[in-house]
Formats: C-alpha cells, structure tokens, sequence
C-alpha cells in the first residue's frame, strides 16, 4: 500500500510520464541517426556535444525552435496549427497505460490493450488535419494516404492483439504480461509478425512511408509545416516507435519477465523496448519504399488472413488447456 496522499502519487505518475515522453524518443531518435549513419557507411556529425556527437539531435532541436513558424495563406489555420499536437499527444496517453513492470505504471486500466489501440488510431486524425488544412494538393494526397493506410492496417493489428488476449484470458496488458511463458514465442509467432508489420505501416515508417514519400509529394501531409510545429510531428512518429517497441515487449516478449525481475523487471521491458525498436530502424534502412498497391495486397492477402489463423490457433489451444 501506497504511503503516499493519493494526489500526490498521481502527480508523481504524471510527472514521471511526462519526463519519459520526452526522453525515451530522443534516444530512438539518437539512435536511429547513429545506427542508419554505420549501416550506410556515413558517420554523419560526430562534433556535437563531444563523443560521438551525442549531443547532435539536441542541436537539431534548438535548430527547429529557432526557425520561422510559417502558416500558409490559404491553409485553415485554426487547423493546421493544432494538427501537430493531435498527431503527439495519443501517444502520450498511450505510454500512460503501458506498464513497464506490476507496479511501474501511469496509470493501471483494466481494459488497457483495447484503450492503447483506441488513442493510437486518433493520432492519424492529425495528419488527415494536417494535410486538409494546408491547401496543398501534395499534403492532401499524403493525408489520404495515410488514411488508407490505417484502415488498411488496423484490422490485422487488432486481430494480433485478441489473439493474445485471448491465450492470456485478459484485456489487461499487466495480466497479459503476468501470464505469457516462453512457449508463447512459438504459439503467438504469426501474431507478432502480423503485429509489428502492421505498427509499421501504422506508424507510416519505411517501406510503408508512402504517405511522405519525398521523391513523389513532397514530404506529404507536413509539406507546408516549419519549426516547431514540424518538430512536433517528428517527436510524434519516434514516440510512436517508443509505443509501438513497449506495447510489442509487453504482449510478445514478456515485459519485465527475465532473471531478478523482481528489482529489474521495468529495466527488462525497456530492454526489450529498445532492442525492437533497433529493429524498426533497421527495417527501414534495409527494405525499399513499396508501392501503393503492394501496400494494400499485403494487408488484405497476406496479413489479415494470417492474423485470422492466430486467432484460431489461439481459440483451440485456450479450449484444449482449459
């Protein structure tokens, strides 16, 4: 039992939330630019706070604060200007309810897999605003894009997660955590293939970033967005990575499950937050762009029907065990 006044602890929880959601997408973002620069053969700045340029994505950072925040004439502006925060604060609610260990979270919700997944699709409506309000045929086609993208994507991703909520007997992302063993590595595989090929897409990330390809709209829905306002939506797709990495450890890998979990346990999820995460940055340098077509096919070929044997296979190993 807490000793501590109730406001008090919610206070603390929102605090430490916050600082998280600061801090964890910064180091994804660090990195992505180190572990892209030594694939490619480019070591890029290396001046930047001294070792190895740590300090490199902090200059960009006072970079885009210190440039012009420019609304286009014609964009709808009330709009285009709260677009950025729509597209950022989902995920803030969303790494609210992750749990990093029992005892290690926000805020515990009983249904928290169903509330991560609800607030996760309200962050495309800030690109649809962003590329609707600008007047601008380039971010407009990004914005649909996008949209076609989610709900392309969305169905398998939910499927992913029934399927290990139900192996687990729980919405709850600490009773999934709680009942997942290793055997679950080889019995919920095709899920969680299924479950990060989709975060992927849903995340608009190499080789689905269509919604900004740059070779042919521009950079899409953020064509006319500057300075912070550009920022924002830059924080908000390596906070999605954050998301998507610990939501990922926690339903596939076991969360805080490792050796002296019991002092260690949120330092395992992190872990294992992190080392998927490696894995999204190297899925993007290593697969080329695909076309819009393929993108679809994948989805409804390939990725829902495979979700749908998951959930299946799941719906027949819970009744033989039960």
């Amino acid at each position: 039992m807490s000793t501590l006044a109730p406001w008090l602890e919610v206070v603390l929880r929102a605090v430490a939330v916050l600082v998280a959601f600061l801090v964890l997408p910064l180091l994804v973002g660090q990195t992505e630019h180190k572990v892209m620069a030594h694939m490619q053969g480019r070591l890029g700045p290396m001046y930047a706070g001294g070792f190895h340029g740590w300090a490199q994505l902090v200059a960009d950072g006072v970079k885009f604060v210190q440039k012009e925040d420019i609304t286009p004439a014609r964009a709808d502006r009330w709009a285009f200007r709260l677009a950025p925060f729509v597209a950022l604060i989902p995920y803030l609610v969303a790494l609210a309810v992750i749990p990093l260990s029992p005892t290690v979270v926000g805020a515990d919700v009983d249904a928290s897999a169903v509330l991560v997944l609800a607030v996760i699709g309200v962050g495309i409506i800030g690109t649809l605003m962003a590329g609707w309000a600008s007047a601008n045929k380039y971010s407009l086609l990004g914005a649909m894009r996008a949209a076609a993208q989610l709900v392309s994507y969305e169905l398998p991703m939910v499927l992913a997660v029934a399927s290990v909520a139900l192996a687990a007997g729980t919405l709850s992302l600490i009773g999934i955590a709680n009942a997942w063993n290793p055997w679950w590595l080889l019995w919920q595989l095709p899920g969680a293939v299924v479950f990060l090929v989709a975060a992927l897409a849903e995340l608009q990330r190499p080789p689905f970033d269509m919604p900004l390809a740059d070779s042919e709209i521009v950079f899409g829905a953020f064509t006319e967005y500057t300075g912070l306002r550009f920022a924002f939506f830059l924080l908000a797709e390596y906070a999605g990575i954050v998301v998507m990495s610990l939501l990922f450890a926690v339903l596939y890998l076991g969360g805080w499950a490792g050796p002296f979990e019991h002092w260690l346990g949120w330092l395992w999820t992190v872990l294992k937050g992190f080392l998927v995460a490696v894995v999204v940055i190297w899925l993007r340098v290593s697969w080329p762009r695909m076309r819009e077509d393929q993108l679809q096919r994948l989805a409804w070929v390939w990725l829902v029907p495979l979700a749908l044997f998951q959930l299946a296979l799941t719906a027949v190993g819970v009744v033989m065990t039960s």
